[in-house]
């Protein structure tokens, strides 16, 4: 299994419009088991998105699907204007 971690650096005052944006997404089932976190310590706005997957292979499906999906891009369309960098983390869970 992987964990796949997205964190952004929210603008600030865009934490929690952010924030709020991935858990709709979460709950909607489209990206999997996951789960959506916000900074207590460290650099301050950030937000977390955490998924699991099986395997690379399965995540990158995802990946390719999300780019097919009309209606979860129309629902994620301009959240790039509400962070100033972000990056992903792939883990390994042994």
């Amino acid at each position: 299994m992987i964990v796949v971690r997205e964190v952004f650096v929210a603008k600030p005052g865009q934490a929690s419009k952010l924030a709020g944006l991935m858990k709709e997404v979460a709950e909607s089932g489209a990206v999997g088991h996951c789960r959506v976190m916000t900074d207590l310590t460290g650099d301050f706005n950030r937000v977390v998105l955490e998924t699991e997957a099986e395997s690379l292979a399965e995540f990158e499906s995802r990946m390719q699907d999300y780019g097919k999906n009309q209606a979860l891009r129309e629902k994620m369309k301009g959240y790039t204007d509400l962070y100033l960098t972000g990056g992903r983390e792939i883990y390994r869970v042994w």
